[in-house]
């Protein structure tokens, strides 16, 4: 219907997803869960939980885990430490992932990344030297109530479910609740709105209990990752003003190696930038309160697409992050555009670009650890 007024009204436009509700079927795994977690779909908060209990335990020289504090319903927030045990302080590595409930790829990011890093420690020298030199903090679901709700009620969700009384509106967005530029540019006071930058700097929980991590562990942590979806871009500071971080340079430096060492592997481009200039102003982010805190190398990665499937990107994760082949379910084919005018990359299967959930290359460790 939407289709035919656009055509009778003599507007140009592109019909990207022919049925949005077979999309979202498609993301949803139904089936009883196998005896072994798989990284293969996108998993619920319920399956995520039972599998941090497991693979915590899979391996006490190499990973632990802590509680940092519970959700507004009451769900815990927990982070993942890998690392050869020491005797002495080790500078860290802190990563989270699904600060926005409807991105699912990031969480399953975060799972993979976890899953290579024990299975690839003393056999990969580049995460070996890694693991020894360093720990990594990983919190697999920052926003775990967005998450949970985006699996039961609505897949499109994007902020937390916190309350306030007086207003029938749900939530903030947690990348516009921390205290850097908080409030100004590209984000909202209108408690409806998707960037609604919460009633206060760390007013949701779930923000404060990661700030508070980070600023007890200040003094170890040289560098913040934090996985969205999408775009394919490397983001860094700032995005609450177009003025350059004092950083800058070497922040674009190791930005573009990362970007270069992506498109080697998959031939997949990723942009690097400053978030402000790179895809839009966004005040009271994660990654620029990270780098005011202290924490120079701050970066957002912007995952798989460039907007063909956006937040439906993949249908299934079918490939591995060394597999060429594409990741769409062996029942379907791949995409095909209905005009010719659709841009040729928004033509392709996604899943051909890269790998589903891509493993960066361990960092520069003299660059970071000192």
């Amino acid at each position: 219907m939407v289709s035919t007024i656009l055509q009778q009204s003599d507007i140009e436009h592109e019909v990207l997803i022919e049925n949005l509700q077979a999309a979202v079927d498609a993301q949803t795994d139904n089936k009883p869960s196998p005896k072994a977690h798989s990284y293969t779909k996108y998993n619920t908060w319920d399956t995520l939980q039972s599998w941090i209990a497991s693979i915590s335990s899979s391996n006490p020289n190499l990973i632990s885990k802590q509680v940092i504090g519970n959700t507004y319903e009451g769900r815990p927030m927990i982070v993942l430490k890998l690392g050869k045990k020491s005797s002495s302080t080790k500078p860290a590595i802190f990563m989270d992932c699904g600060i926005h409930a409807r991105e699912w790829i990031s969480p399953a990011f975060c799972q993979w990344f976890v899953k290579e890093a024990l299975s690839t420690y003393g056999s990969d020298s580049q995460m070996t030297s890694l693991l020894d030199q360093m720990d990594v903090f990983v919190l697999p679901v920052f926003n775990v109530d967005g998450y949970d709700y985006t699996h039961k009620s609505n897949r499109m969700w994007r902020k937390t479910r916190s309350g306030k009384s007086g207003s029938s509106c749900i939530g903030a967005d947690p990348n516009r609740n921390f205290n850097a530029g908080w409030c100004t540019l590209g984000a909202s006071s209108n408690p409806c709105s998707d960037t609604f930058c919460g009633y206060s700097p760390e007013s949701e929980i779930e923000v404060k209990n990661v700030a508070d991590f980070i600023r007890r562990n200040k003094s170890i942590i040289k560098a913040y990752l934090t996985i969205h979806s999408y775009s394919q871009l490397l983001l860094f500071p700032y995005s609450y003003t177009y003025e350059l971080a004092a950083d800058h340079s070497e922040l674009l430096k190791v930005a573009e190696g990362a970007s270069a060492a992506l498109r080697s592997l998959y031939g997949t481009p990723y942009t690097s930038g400053p978030g402000a200039s790179t895809i839009y102003p966004a005040a009271g982010g994660s990654d620029d309160w990270a780098y005011d805190l202290g924490v120079k190398y701050s970066y957002t990665f912007e995952l798989r697409d460039t907007g063909r499937y956006g937040f439906f990107c993949c249908p299934s994760l079918r490939s591995s992050p060394h597999a060429r082949r594409p990741c769409w379910p062996s029942s379907t084919s791949p995409p095909t555009c209905r005009r010719t005018s659709i841009k040729e990359r928004n033509c392709q299967d996604p899943c051909q670009l890269s790998s589903s959930v891509p493993t960066p290359s361990p960092p520069n460790l003299s660059a970071i650890s000192s």
